[in-house]
């Protein structure tokens, strides 16, 4: 049976919809669009239980429904963050049939949703139809839409490392690397984990999933154009095995890991103790024909002109930006300001309860997602909200749930914090987040 639809286009992955075309109906367009395609997965992750299959969206703007096989299995709200959904037993309960993956994608931006909006109805027919209406936002740049970055199937053994996270320090000449490993699908698990250097040479290990690892002579992680040899990464390599009744699994994962501390004075910010000053930018994560879509060669020319101009850091103005982008941080030393898609906060009524749930929400995204690179070394909440309005003080100043705590944390108390604690927290102390 075939329903209905409206016009129906080629649409590349990853892209803007809405700059793709020169059509000003979709580019003005404010709704609904709906992607397919089939694929065929390889049949071993059918016929092997042992395989986890996971369908993983990089970013979609911004309200997100994700069906397989015509059977909702994930939604999400809000752009910039990726989400995923396991899949893999619906595959197998139809077998035969190809991999179809529909994600609906709604634009449409409110005043509870980030960054916020709101709906114009224009009611005067002497000038405009019946229905018609207008996307208001309090933001200097276009809204792109679509799906943004690559939309992947990856697999993983039924028992796997769900999640690493590292605080580090140092002392004299030693690094100190604290780790925690997440588990997942196992009951009891073997873990191995080694740190290597760029040569491959293992400098500490362990086999518990938690703890310190201490690294003789160790090489810090520096920023650009304030060391020799800027942007040191280590390599994290995590080992798991598990065994159940039917199987044995197997899972590696290697984490780069720079070795540095943040801290702040009353006049000064310090990276590894160190003066350091914001020499950068606020980039814009677009380009023509693409829009927000990932892009590798403007990604490798943005790092060109940014070294070129001799700068060292930028901030992600004013929504995360790709992981692909922080990694590239990462290796080359450029400092992050991490900043959520909190711009244009400016009504009074984006200061509620349901707002403020979803801020929340987004801000542990980003942190889980990003807590690990050593290139960020601050979280930005808000671009320019309407801080003045009597309900901003106690929006910004809103304790965390205890829900939003993690095992693996090494700071329990940013989550107990309000916003702007966990700021100063992160910078005075530099790890933890």
């Amino acid at each position: 049976m075939f329903c209905q639809t409206g016009p129906v286009i080629d649409m590349p992955v990853p892209a803007s919809y809405n700059d793709i075309t020169q059509d000003p109906t979709l580019r003005d367009f404010i709704g609904w669009v709906w992607y397919e395609r089939e694929v065929t997965v390889p049949a071993r992750w059918i016929t092997d239980e042992g395989i986890r299959v996971v369908l993983r969206v990089g970013s979609a703007h911004y309200y997100s429904v994700v069906w397989v096989n015509g059977v909702k299995v994930t939604e999400h709200e809000g752009g910039h963050l990726p989400f995923e959904a396991e899949i893999g037993t619906l595959l197998r309960k139809e077998p035969t049939i190809p991999c179809r993956i529909t994600i609906a994608v709604n634009n449409t931006l409110t005043l509870h949703t980030l960054p916020p909006g709101s709906i114009q109805y224009m009611n005067d027919r002497t000038r405009y139809p019946d229905g018609f209406f207008v996307q208001n936002t309090n933001f200097d740049f276009y809204n792109y839409a679509g799906i943004h970055r690559p939309v992947l199937l990856y697999t993983t053994p039924k028992a796997y490392l769900d999640d690493i996270t590292v605080v580090t320090d140092f002392m004299d000449n030693t690094g100190l690397v604290r780790y925690s490993v997440s588990v997942q699908g196992a009951a009891s698990a073997t873990v191995k984990v080694t740190l290597m250097d760029t040569g491959g040479h293992c400098v500490a290990s362990s086999n518990e999933s938690s703890g310190v690892l201490k690294v003789a002579d160790v090489n810090l992680w520096w920023p650009y154009l304030m060391h020799e040899n800027p942007g040191y990464l280590y390599s994290l390599e995590v080992c798991l095995m598990a065994a159940d009744e039917r199987s044995t699994y197997e899972d590696v994962y290697a984490l780069p890991v720079g070795i540095r501390t943040v801290n702040v004075t009353s006049t000064q910010f310090l990276i590894n103790n160190k003066p350091f000053y914001f020499h950068g930018v606020n980039k814009h994560e677009d380009a023509d024909i693409r829009g927000k879509g990932l892009d590798w060669p403007l990604v490798v020319k943005d790092f060109n002109l940014i070294k070129w101009l001799g700068a060292n850091s930028f901030r992600t103005s004013h929504y995360p930006y790709a992981e692909e982008i922080l990694q590239m941080c990462d290796r080359h030393g450029i400092v992050v300001i991490d900043e959520s898609p909190g711009v244009g906060i400016k009504d009074i009524r984006s200061f509620g309860n349901a707002s403020l749930t979803h801020h929340l929400a987004v801000m542990d995204e980003l942190v889980r997602r990003d807590k690990n690179h050593p290139s960020v070394v601050m979280w930005s909440v808000a671009n320019e909200p309407a801080s003045e309005m009597p309900p901003a003080e106690n929006y910004f100043n809103v304790h965390w749930s205890s829900s939003q705590r993690r095992e693996t944390d090494f700071c329990p108390g940013c989550f107990s914090e309000d916003m702007v604690s966990l700021l100063y927290r992160l910078h005075n102390h530099g790890e933890g987040c």
